[in-house]
């Protein structure tokens, strides 16, 4: 199939389609959705950004239709991905005769939760914990679980949710399943070997490949060097640019001391409260803001298309987390760029990384496009300093993408202490 219209859905669901302008299928929409359809089990891998959550909510939602008796159930490693697939599904249901819903995730208030499954909620989309936490308060019943998706799953184990997965699992009657992971691991292939019935393999792009529109660059530097060559960076990009930190700590530090110079930002970790996050992203979707910086709370599942940046300050400690940092760029085949700072210390690291997106990489050569910081010799910094507000979109980069002016709330002054980065290379 290369259109929805090819196939035979549910007229509600040709209407939201046709609503949100979704006409051709992507490659994994392509492969997944007829097969799925016909009742079939998936493994499925794919890049990020390339369409997964459509892939298994028309059949999700069709199941739902045909078997009006029955339930959904859709498990994800995070809030933010499980509020954004929850999202992604609404919007796809009938808003006449909609299918009731609940979010059951960490950090959201359990009354709220309890009154969306009195409701008799059909699809539940939650995180492992949470909903392991109702099934033992047995707030949620799974007798009529009659399909499931396991959305990236190679996330969830690497979280520890193995064994919580393992329990729910083993709670559901006969049900079709879609697992969907980034990665294929091995711990992946045993839970698939003991929870799935002959199921259709798909892989699209290949494992652990970041997608093709996101041009990749390092930067070498010093830990003493990394924020004035991060104000440099900003200063010359236009557009919303995301800023991935190794640490909360890190992450609130590094947003203050860039508010404190005008710029415009905020910031997402763990320890905020569920409502703080919502409201960041929210903001941050809205254009309110122009740089987030984030732990790697954010590395999936944050669907954002006005992302043009992705900027590594610290690099990620797992070699998977890297492609799914630089696939919040690029999104719905837009072009996006990713600069990662390299330290010394980091090269370990970048290799791993290297040898997971391309198994036959060697140390010091291949691999994405390398520059080293310049000298920076006291001038002022120039360029537009990232404030509040924002100037009119253009189109810019690819499908998706918008190109936004940032203008500074107050002229800064900079001293001319000299300051200087290394060219040692890394």
């Amino acid at each position: 199939m290369d259109t929805f219209s090819s196939l035979k859905l549910d007229e509600s669901i040709n209407l939201s389609l046709k609503r949100l302008k979704f006409d051709s299928a992507t490659p994994i929409q392509a492969q997944t959705i007829p097969l799925a359809l016909k009742g079939q089990d998936i493994l499925g891998t794919a890049q990020t950004g390339t369409g997964k959550t459509i892939a298994f909510s028309i059949p999700l939602i069709t199941h739902l239709i045909k078997n009006p008796k029955n339930n959904a159930l859709i498990l994800t490693p995070t809030r933010e991905l499980a509020a954004q697939v929850l999202q992604s599904i609404r919007d796809l249901l009938d808003r006449k005769n909609p299918i009731p819903t609940a979010l059951l995730i960490g950090g959201d208030p359990m009354p709220k939760q309890l009154q969306q499954l009195k409701r008799k909620a059909r699809i539940v989309v939650g995180t492992p914990g949470r909903t392991m936490d109702h099934l033992q308060r047995k707030t949620l019943k799974l007798e009529t679980t009659t399909f499931l998706v396991l959305d990236e799953t190679d996330r969830m184990l690497d979280m520890g949710f193995s064994e919580d997965i393992n329990k729910i699992l083993s709670k559901l009657p006969k049900h079709q399943t879609l697992l969907f992971s980034a990665t294929i691991p091995k711990n992946i292939m045993s839970l698939a070997e003991k929870f799935l019935h002959q199921p259709a393999r798909i892989a699209v792009g290949g494992d652990n490949k970041p997608i093709e529109n996101v041009k990749q660059e390092t930067l070498q530097v010093t830990e003493s060097s990394k924020y004035d060559q991060l104000v440099l960076e900003l200063d010359k990009r236009k557009g919303s640019i995301i800023v991935f930190v190794k640490t909360k700590r890190g992450a609130e530090r590094l947003a203050k001391k860039l508010r404190g110079e005008d710029y415009s930002a905020d910031t997402i970790h763990g320890d905020l409260r569920q409502s703080k996050r919502d409201r960041v992203i929210l903001n941050y979707r809205k254009l309110k803001f122009r740089i987030l910086v984030a732990t790697d709370v954010a590395a999936r599942g944050l669907d954002i298309p006005h992302i043009e940046h992705v900027i590594n300050y610290d690099i990620t400690q797992s070699p998977e987390d890297y492609v799914h940092r630089i696939g919040r760029t690029a999104r719905a085949g837009a072009k996006g760029f990713a600069l990662t700072f390299l330290t010394n210390s980091d090269r370990g690291k970048w290799d791993a990384i290297q040898k997971l997106i391309n198994p036959s990489y060697k140390s010091q050569s291949g691999g994405s496009r390398s520059r080293t910081s310049k000298s920076y010799k006291g001038k002022p910094r120039k360029g537009p300093r990232g404030g509040a507000k924002f100037g009119s979109p253009k189109t810019s980069g690819g499908k998706g993408s918008k190109q936004f002016t940032f203008k500074s709330k107050k002229k800064k002054t900079f001293s001319k202490k000299k300051k200087t980065f290394s060219k040692k290379p890394a």
